[in-house]
């Protein structure tokens, strides 16, 4: 499953392959509410079939009809803003107040798209440049901390991975997780020493590796956008990375299982010299309280805490499968009391 920034960019390049004209849209400032963060990123197809979204649908209807009415007519990329008025909010689904402007590019062979394509699926962090006078457009390294700068005659995007995941174990969850979290456009390292689980990997944009979880952490030097989950339920191998990956910046550590084991898993882990406040670090059972059962809705669940966490989210305790399944005991023995 590829990034959604990335479908846009696969598809622009296959159309001018095949010899279409095409417009990319990006998101370059808001103002308000909006549907979509800077950024995002929409292309258009000549005969009006886009990629991507830059709203909630709204915006890019009236793109595709101006593309399909006019073609596309301009040599050169121009701003334009949606939702200026509160009539415009209402028309294109705007939220009340809000206001969006984009950049609308022109694609040609000379826009790198191909280019950017190739360095983004081998995993590198790129910066492109557009000259907004002359469309012409330069592409170099980026730092993780980049993002989106448009002042009006230069629009700098990153693309590529920006946030790792490091996921120990490379049994049935991993997969389901990682084919999400390719999607979700982390840069995904997979760790797991066990050669029955590691021969027959195939997720596609994973990186595998095979070193014990310990070194792997410490070889990664994770910072404050990187993620650790551990989910192969074996003491040997999880506690391991979790000991390490708790004494980074880390963004998010967590680790699989039950609340019983979760509680073992801290005490455990005291005997490697990790302090309170590293412990109260450790998202453990991890995931959220959804009612999962299956692999898949596992993976879910561990995501969308992983999600909040990225976002700067606190959830609230009956979100966290530990205080959600506490709160359901105590409604069950309160209700078996009552004689419900």
């Amino acid at each position: 499953m590829d990034s959604v920034d990335l479908e846009v960019l696969k598809s622009s390049a296959r159309w001018l392959e095949d010899g279409h004209r095409a417009l990319l849209v990006t998101v370059v400032k808001t103002w308000g509410s909006s549907p979509r963060p800077e950024g995002a990123m929409l292309a258009v197809r000549d005969d009006g079939h886009v990629v991507g979204s830059v709203s909630g649908g709204c915006i890019e209807d009236d793109l595709i009809e101006r593309v399909r009415q006019r073609g596309i007519e301009q040599t050169h990329p121009e701003a334009v803003k949606y939702g200026i008025t509160a009539e415009e909010a209402h028309r294109f689904g705007l939220p009340c107040g809000g206001t969006i402007q984009l950049v609308l590019e022109p694609l040609t062979p000379a826009s790198a798209i191909a280019e950017l394509c190739h360095a983004v699926e081998n995993g590198r962090l790129l910066a492109r440049e557009l000259d907004m006078a002359t469309g012409a457009v330069r592409l170099d390294d980026a730092q993780a901390t980049d993002g989106v700068h448009f002042d009006g005659q230069r629009l700098l995007t990153i693309h590529g991975p920006r946030y790792r995941m490091l996921v120990i174990g490379a049994g049935q969850l991993s997969r389901y997780l990682c084919h999400i979290a390719v999607g979700l456009d982390y840069q995904v390292t997979v760790c797991d020493p066990r050669e029955e689980y590691t021969e027959e990997w195939d997720v596609p944009g994973t990186k595998l590796v095979r070193t014990m979880p310990d070194d792997t952490v410490l070889d990664m030097k994770l910072d404050e956008r990187c993620a650790v989950i551990a989910l192969t339920h074996d003491p040997k191998l999880d506690d391991l990375a979790l000991m390490e990956a708790l004494k980074t910046p880390a963004f998010y550590v967590g680790a699989l299982g039950s609340r019983r084991n979760n509680q073992a898993r801290r005490e455990r882990l005291k005997e490697f010299d990790l302090n309170d406040a590293e412990l109260a670090r450790l998202h453990g059972p991890v995931g959220i309280y959804i009612g999962s059962r299956t692999p898949p809705e596992i993976a879910v669940s561990i995501l969308a805490e992983v999600t909040a966490a990225k976002n700067g989210v606190s959830l609230p305790t009956l979100l966290q499968v530990e205080g959600a399944k506490a709160a359901r005991e105590i409604a069950a023995s309160g209700g078996a009391a009552c004689g419900v």
